[in-house]
């Protein structure tokens, strides 16, 4: 069955190029309104252009319904506003794609503090400010879709994105504890981490692979995991047409004798504790405690 975003409202941070711009295309092209948010500014987060009114012409020119916006998502009653408006133009907003973000790329040792600070900030208090704006509407509608965007660096790190990865990790983080809380109320909250050729990726690539990692190319999972029938508390990730699941795993481990809880057991067995055989995907934090009570019970 084709999914379909007939009667759906969605805002789209960022989406002014790159990744944003293809998702709010192809949710236009299956029938959702669109709020197109976008500073318009450089990959650092410097300037302000019209690239959000363009991607909104593209929309209407191929017969679907946009408007722009132009909020920062830094900037919580800036937010609110934009919030404000959809629900003016649209009546609701049942979908929220937090896309927007910035580069200030260097290494641990030769980044200043203030440039570790904004890329934290439009990332993951950006995001966190988009979601706290819709979060009680959504709830009161009983339905709500948001999908936040992490990367392979949070997941995994990159040399010389210190400050990106802080950001994209939290991001995971927060979306699992969203996922949690808004469960009862049918708001499904998941992770993408995309890998494409954008200007945020272009001097990164090599030349033969831009054309592998189109945007295009991350939309298919990104329209699933905010659909109606979208699973909850996912990270995928997604680019040239490869579709992944990752997880935060949690090994067995092991109980260290009641009188030899030291260092040095911890030494002694470390092959035992990173051992993955039995390994679990835990649903909450609180399983920690509870496989922890389990292995002092010998089990």
């Amino acid at each position: 069955m084709a999914i379909s975003f007939e009667g759906r409202v969605a805002i789209v941070t960022g989406a002014g190029g790159g990744l944003g711009r293809a998702y709010a295309l192809e949710l236009a092209r299956r029938g959702a309104r669109v709020v197109v948010n976008d500073l318009g500014g450089a990959r650092d987060g410097s300037g302000q252009s019209d690239a959000a009114a363009k991607v909104v012409e593209e929309i209407k020119s191929a017969g679907g319904t946009a408007i722009a916006n132009g909020a920062s998502v830094t900037d919580f009653d800036q937010v609110e506003a934009m919030v404000a408006e959809a629900r003016e133009a649209f009546g609701a907003v049942h979908i929220l794609i937090n896309n927007a973000g910035i580069l200030r790329d260097k290494s641990f040792a030769k980044m200043d503090m203030a440039d570790f600070r904004v890329v934290v900030d439009v990332h993951l208090n950006g995001s966190a400010n988009c979601t706290k704006a819709v979060w009680e509407l959504m709830r009161e509608q009983a339905y709500g879709r948001i999908l936040m965007t992490a990367s392979s660096t949070g997941l995994y790190g990159n040399f010389g994105q210190a400050n990106y990865g802080a950001a994209k990790l939290g991001l995971a983080g927060l979306a699992k504890t969203l996922s949690l809380e808004g469960t009862k109320y049918n708001v499904r909250v998941n992770t993408i981490a995309p890998t494409a050729a954008t200007r945020m990726t272009e001097d990164i690539f090599p030349p033969d692979l831009l054309a592998l990692f189109k945007p295009e190319l991350v939309a298919p999972a990104v329209l699933f995991l905010v659909s109606e029938d979208a699973p909850t508390n996912a990270i995928v990730g997604a680019g040239a047409g490869v579709v992944q699941a990752a997880y935060v795993t949690l090994t067995r481990g092991v109980a260290l004798p009641a009188d030899d809880r030291t260092p040095e057991a911890v030494a002694r067995m470390w092959d035992q504790i990173t051992d993955r055989t039995g390994e679990i995907v835990p649903q909450s934090g609180a399983e920690q405690a509870m496989t922890s009570l389990q292995r002092l019970q010998g089990q």
